[in-house]
């Protein structure tokens, strides 16, 4: 139990720090007509950010539910 305790906090911090490191600007911005119309690609270390932040939460959900369990 406290291995899990354990990983489900690092995860938290590293998912904590991949979402803080996303460029801003993308979010609301163009709900209130911040945005432009142009379409963008995720490209190199913006891509490998995006994954990473994907992988972290699925894998922060999966430990806080084998933490219910256990």
């Amino acid at each position: 139990m406290t291995f899990i305790l354990i990983a489900q906090m690092l995860v938290g911090l590293l998912l904590g720090a991949t979402i803080l490191l996303q460029s801003r600007g993308t979010g609301l911005g163009s709900t209130w007509g911040g945005g432009g119309g142009s379409y963008h690609t995720k490209r190199g270390a913006e891509r490998l950010l995006f994954m990473a932040t994907i992988i972290l939460s699925v894998l922060f959900v999966i430990l806080s539910l084998l933490n219910t369990i256990v």
